[in-house]
């Protein structure tokens, strides 16, 4: 039996409509991998490279100022370096240390740890309307990554909890990005 132009187009109906569902949200998703734009409220966060520090290497020093050098025992320095875009139009402020943080497959959590390099993403600071941090011209902006890093004190071996996300809260959204380690 052949079926008649009703049940065709109710399944072209079907279809359509399954389409469009498969597609609501697309570009909404709040977790995304290391390299593509979480996008919470009117800021963007792009995580471009995270790595652990040497703090004996003469680059690695510059980001460890103020810090232990070497870190406490049992544990490393790891670098998540990005760039916050603002797409509105109103100043807005970047997450606090409690807003951010860095969670890995056994649920231990880390903390952005205060810096202040002037590599470093100001934590709870400024990012100016249609703007981006780090600013232009700021030594992080002209660094070698040309971004600003958040610090972490991890437990070494952490790496072998993979992956590591870093979770962020702006506003009243929140998100997670999966490091490439």
């Amino acid at each position: 039996m052949r079926p008649g132009k009703g049940a065709l187009a109710v399944a072209l109906a079907l279809a359509l409509l399954g389409a469009g569902a498969a597609g609501c949200g697309a570009g909404d998703d709040k977790s995304v991998d290391e390299g593509v734009p979480l996008k919470l409220g009117d800021l963007e966060f792009n995580v471009q490279i995270t790595r652990f520090l040497n703090v004996y290497s003469r680059e690695d020093q510059l980001y460890v100022t103020g810090q232990h050098v070497p870190p406490p025992a049992s544990k490393d320095y790891l670098a998540v370096f990005m760039t916050v875009r603002n797409t509105g139009g109103d100043d807005l402020h970047l997450p606090t240390v409690d807003q951010m943080e860095i969670v890995d497959t056994t649920g231990a959590t880390y903390h952005p740890l205060v810096t202040h390099s002037v590599f470093a993403l100001p934590i709870g600071g400024i990012v100016p309307a249609h703007d981006i941090v780090p600013l232009p011209e700021s030594a992080a902006a002209n660094g070698p990554v040309q971004g600003s890093f958040l610090l972490f004190q991890v437990d070494q071996g952490v790496n072998e909890n993979r992956p590591l996300e870093l979770e962020i809260t702006s506003g009243n959204e929140k998100g997670s990005i999966k490091l490439d380690l």
